[in-house]
């Protein structure tokens, strides 16, 4: 299991060379890559905050209960914080599983947890300011199925 919150960029596919390789009781990995989203045309960067210390923490439990819960063989969780263009990758979860079935209900899981409890606060800055981005009810409502 690797947990990196990180403000230096990641390549997806370096990352996932060699996830899950030379185990021969995986038969699945998945992989998710969130990128920074312009919604209103207007984004010029997306500046995202944590606490160190609790975010990782927090990462770690969810990663370790994925794990409990769908027995998998291993788990990446990558997010970003700091500054960001629109575009960048942002966040990456990959899960490998004895069953493709567990690896992709993982990954959902790590990802729903990601969008409505990880401790980010993202903050988009525009040519008009700045603006909290609010919680969704469809993030919580993709967490309640777990």
């Amino acid at each position: 299991m690797r947990i990196c919150v990180q403000s230096e960029p990641f390549n997806i596919a370096k990352e996932l060379q060699g996830f899950g390789a030379g185990r021969g009781d995986i038969g699945a990995v998945v992989s998710f890559s969130g990128l920074v989203r312009d919604d209103s045309g207007h984004l010029q960067m997306l500046e995202v905050e944590h606490y160190p210390g609790m975010t990782e923490k927090s990462l770690s439990s969810c990663a370790q209960e994925a794990v409990t819960r769908w027995e998998l063989a291993d788990v990446l969780v990558i997010h970003r914080f700091g500054r960001l263009q629109v575009g960048a990758p942002i966040m990456m979860v990959a899960t490998a599983a004895r069953h493709r079935n567990a690896a992709f209900e993982a990954a959902e899981f790590l990802m729903d947890y990601l969008k409505s409890r990880a401790p980010f606060w993202k903050r988009e800055i525009t040519a008009q300011g700045t603006q909290w981005v609010a919680a969704k009810d469809s993030d919580e409502a993709a967490l309640a199925r777990w």
